[in-house]
Parts: C-alpha cells; structure tokens; sequence
C-alpha cells in the first residue's frame, strides 16, 4: 500500500491531467450532436468485431462437438445408401426390388494416433469391441477406403493403413469394371499405390477412377484413388498400373468402420473351399 501512495505521488501530475483528459473528451462527447454520433459508431463497430473475434473463438473451440455430429451423420447416410443392402427375393428370374435386407452397417470412429511414414504404419482410433467392432472389419472415410482392422480391446482398435506392405484389397477399374488388387507402392510414397493383375484387355486409361469391387471387405464402388501411370509386368500376362489414393492419409481425423454382416459367413465358405482343394491335391 505504501509503494503504491508513493507511486501516485510521483506521478500525481500525469495522472490529474489524464483526468482531466477524459473528463473534457465525455464532455466534449456528451453535448456534440455530432461527436456523440460519430462516437457511438465507432464504439458499435469495435464491438460488433469483439463479438465476431470471441464468436469466431466459441465456432473454434466447438469443433470437436461439430465434428463428431457430422461423423456420426455421414455413417447414418452412409447406412441408408443402397449399396449397403442386398436384395433377399428372388422370383422367375425376376428381382423384387422392394425387400431389402442390411448387408453393411457403418460404425463411426475418430482417428487418435496415425502414422503414414513407415514401411507398415497404421491408425488407432477411438471404437472397441464394446462399440461392434471387430477384427478384419474394412475402415473408410468420405474420400475413400483406409484399411482394415486388425487389433481390438474394448475402447479401441488398430486398423492397418492402407500404407502397409501388407495391405491388398480387391478393387476394379471404373469404365470397363476389370478387377485387379491395390497395394501401396514400393516407393513408399503415402499418395501412391500400384493396380495389379489386372487382365490386358482392361485398355485403362490415366485419370480413370478406381473403385471396391465388392469382393473384400468393403462395398462395390468405393472411391480408391486414380490411375497415374500405366505399366506392364514382365511377361505381359497382366498389367500393373500406378494409382493416385483419394484419401491423404496425413490429414485423416474421421473414419467410418465398416461391419459387412456376411463377411464372417463368406470367410468360413472360402475356407472350406481351400481345405476342399488342399484335401483334393493330397
């Protein structure tokens, strides 16, 4: 207290003329018509841009809420689509179009650690087993697919990125729907893959669109990427072409896991198949 009476009596000249400032400018103010006008704009127009920097802050810090509602609305978009049904009667060759029964169900889930610089990387996100998922579920998001699910615990689950030495999915040029298998090119470039094994009768074309072919994990006509480059194998059997991946892997925040009903029914069929051939080669 005592520092502070004699700081204002050192400066007690300074601060009587800053009274008296102010004083004369809300006189000075309060009876012009025109100064108090021009006053009260200028005070509006600074308070008009305060509200929009602290509502600007307010849309920032509510985010996280936003993007989890529009998360959570795409994977509910995504479940009404058509591909995500498939058609239960058949009659004479005829199919009925209007019994529909669910084949793919999509469970939304945030990205919480990621890595696209490695030879095998892959993405936690935030759903477990307590939340529907499983191992060897396929994983996308809205500019194409991701992965595929390989680890689970209760809250979480590890999903192989699509940029891993392991990862191989079934997919299909777009104009002419020749299959083929993606996988991450062996310049380990996170924007590249390679198409292969594909027929040579494909006549693929640098641009075209890449999509699932409804064989693996995820639905038909899921975006991949595009064709970059076109080359063939040694041998000429099949061709082996370069491919641009829709999705950018560093930026990857929210993901849709997705629970293909039949997937476990189709694993156990193709497994007696193998076994069938395996007993039949003996």
């Amino acid at each position: 207290m005592r520092n502070l009476l004699i700081f204002i009596t050192k400066y007690n000249a300074f601060f009587l003329f800053l009274i008296f400032e102010i004083s004369a400018l809300i006189i000075y103010v309060k009876y012009n018509a025109f100064q108090k006008a021009s006053f009260i704009n200028s005070s509006n127009e600074v308070t008009g841009k305060l509200y929009t920097q602290v509502n600007g802050l307010y849309d920032y810090m509510s985010l996280k809420d936003v993007n989890d509602s529009l998360a959570r609305e795409n994977a509910l978009l995504r479940n009404q689509l058509k591909s995500s049904f498939y058609i239960d009667t058949i009659a004479k060759h005829k199919v009925s179009d209007t019994v529909f029964k669910v084949q793919y169900e999509y469970i939304p889930a945030k990205v919480i650690n990621n890595s696209f610089n490695r030879a095998y990387n892959y993405i936690t996100i935030n759903r477990g087993s307590m939340d529907g998922i499983k191992v060897s579920m396929g994983v996308i998001c809205s500019a194409g697919i991701v992965g595929k699910v390989v680890n689970v615990t209760p809250h979480m689950a590890n999903v192989q990125s699509m940029l891993n030495k392991y990862s191989h999915f079934s997919v299909m040029l777009a104009n002419n729907k020749e299959i083929g298998s993606i996988q991450w090119s062996e310049e380990l470039d996170p924007h590249k893959g390679i198409l292969v094994d594909v027929n040579t009768n494909a006549q693929p074309k640098i641009g075209e669109a890449v999509l699932t072919s409804g064989y693996s994990l995820f639905p038909e006509g899921i975006m991949v990427g595009r064709v970059s480059n076109l080359r063939e194998k040694g041998g000429g059997i099949s061709l082996n072409m370069g491919v641009t991946f829709a999705v950018d892997f560093s930026k990857l925040q929210y993901v849709n896991v997705v629970d293909n009903k039949f997937q476990k029914e189709q694993d156990a069929i193709e497994a007696l198949q193998k076994k069938d051939d395996q007993d039949n080669t003996r």
